[in-house]
């Protein structure tokens, strides 16, 4: 027996060891330890010694690369910014320098949704079958931004060209512009976003959103930033100055992006640390024998679709026609209210993904739905703007963090590595339909039956999420690992 653990220590050394040393070189942060006597086919464990009819491997805990992830947050970033761009300066340079009305300038910024359908999910499936030397999302990250950034400083161009000698020709120029701009945004969407579960053990991708959403704020506030030393309204609107630096943050974010992660050794060292921890594309059975998701898991699928559609419907419908609903029913600040929401949120980023690390996706959504769908049934009761409306458009956006941060990793825990790109291009999808159809039903019973209706409407669809929830199955976190010495314990 002696001779027995003498040769089972060493085997445990040289396990660990090795393991060890891949983990310096590699950087990865997971490893397994398995410990088997040869001699008499039972584990033994020197610190905490226990028999055992077969040998486990026990999964040590895994940890979040920071530096990693904010990297490929710039991704994202860059991305926030454009948008944060788009909504709040396209809609002042159709309006007062092309002169369009409402009507088509509203058509024209709801563009890029209606796109978004298509592009969103074909670019991202396409980057799923993409091979190349810098990797398969990293081709779209960098021609999109490309391209991007050359196109949207010739807006400003075209804008003066415009105001100086209105023409139809230039109108019809800008218009394709801003369309080949658009495309080129649809462009990598879907691969930038994708590359974060590409690189991120899934245990941890919960936390790894978190971060992305953070950085995604990061963007949106240095846009408002831009905006607030380069003016865009008024007599003289500094549309050039804001579209250069835009360009110029995009292409400085992609270029460090690009420079600092090299996709296809982060991905290898990902798959390494999944198989390290136990888990992989076919944990759950990602596909049977035929190559086609399980039953049970599509239905789980469909169920999480439905539920982000329902939750976009309700939070969307209350964010775009808040500051309407404001002037009329509460006289008060609607932008100090919002923002309140939005802090709120990004306060909760961090710690919503370590509660879901702890307690699963699925617990940590529903928390999220009843703060969110308890403070839009709340707002039915004010009538006017006061301390206690503002703590709850905290709980609000505190109740949207628990959501945003889980639903998406929830969705591509459904998927095999190799689509990744496709299941992002689906909740994209479903993301997006209801941002399009949400402003058009509450516009139709606010003009129709009133105001009054915004805040009942939204926690109908809110709470619906909540039961659509309740019949999801799969796509959740493992628990946690055990951390040190309580990892090598073995249970009988």
């Amino acid at each position: 027996m002696q001779e027995g653990c003498r040769i089972v220590w060493k085997m445990f050394i040289i396990r660990v060891g090795m393991r060890f040393c891949s983990s310096i070189l590699s950087k990865v942060l997971v490893f397994d330890v398995k410990i088997v006597d040869i001699s008499y086919n039972q584990c033994y464990n020197k610190i905490n010694y226990r028999s055992q009819l077969r040998p486990k491997v026990r999964r040590i805990a895994v940890k979040l690369n920071s530096r990693r992830t904010i990297l490929v947050g710039l991704a994202f970033l860059s991305i926030c910014t454009f948008w944060q761009m788009y909504d709040s300066v396209m809609t002042l340079i159709l309006t007062d320098t092309f002169k369009l009305n409402e009507t088509f300038a509203g058509a024209i910024m709801a563009a890029d949704n209606v796109l978004a359908l298509f592009l969103l999910p074909f670019f991202g499936a396409l980057s799923d079958k993409t091979s190349t030397r810098i990797g398969r999302r990293m081709p779209f990250i960098v021609g999109g931004t490309a391209a991007a950034a050359i196109l949207m400083n010739l807006i400003p161009l075209l804008d003066d060209r415009y105001a100086a000698s209105p023409s139809t020709g230039t109108l019809v120029l800008f218009i394709i512009v801003l369309g080949l701009l658009l495309v080129s945004m649809g462009t990598y969407r879907s691969p930038a976003v994708a590359l974060m579960p590409d690189v991120t053990p899934k245990p941890l991708r919960s936390q790894g959103n978190a971060v992305i959403n953070l950085m995604g704020a990061v963007g949106g506030m240095l846009m408002l930033l831009t905006m607030m030393i380069f003016p865009v309204t008024g007599d003289t609107p500094r549309y050039s100055a804001v579209f250069l630096v835009l360009g110029l943050v995009m292409a400085v974010c992609v270029a460090v992006l690009f420079w600092q992660i090299r996709e296809p050794a982060c991905v290898a060292e990902r798959e390494a640390a999944d198989r390290a921890a136990g888990s992989s594309d076919e944990d759950e059975g990602v596909t049977d024998a035929g190559g086609k998701m399980p039953r049970p898991m599509f239905r789980s699928l469909l169920f999480i679709l439905a539920s982000v559609f329902f939750w976009f419907f309700g939070y969307n419908a209350v964010t775009s026609a808040f500051s309407r609903y404001a002037e009329q029913e509460l006289q008060g600040n609607f932008a100090l209210v919002l923002m309140t929401c939005t802090v709120a949120a990004i306060v909760s980023y961090m710690p919503v993904g370590m509660i879901a690390q702890r307690i699963g996706r699925k617990r940590t959504i529903l928390i999220g739905i009843v703060m969110l769908g308890t403070a839009f049934f709340a707002g039915i009761f004010f009538h006017s703007v006061s301390p206690l409306l503002y703590i709850f458009f905290a709980l609000a956006g505190m109740g949207w963090a628990f959501i945003n941060v889980n639903s998406y990793p929830m969705v591509v825990e459904l998927s095999k590595g190799s689509d990744v790109g496709k299941y992002t291009g689906y909740y994209y999808t479903v993301s997006m339909t209801a941002q399009i159809f949400t402003p058009i039903l509450s516009n139709i019973l606010m003009e129709h039956v009133g105001y009054r209706t915004l805040f009942p409407y939204a926690a109908f669809f809110v709470f619906a999420s909540f039961v659509t929830m309740l019949f999801v199955r799969h796509g959740d976190a493992r628990p946690v690992a055990k951390k040190g010495l309580e990892a090598l314990d073995v249970d009988d």
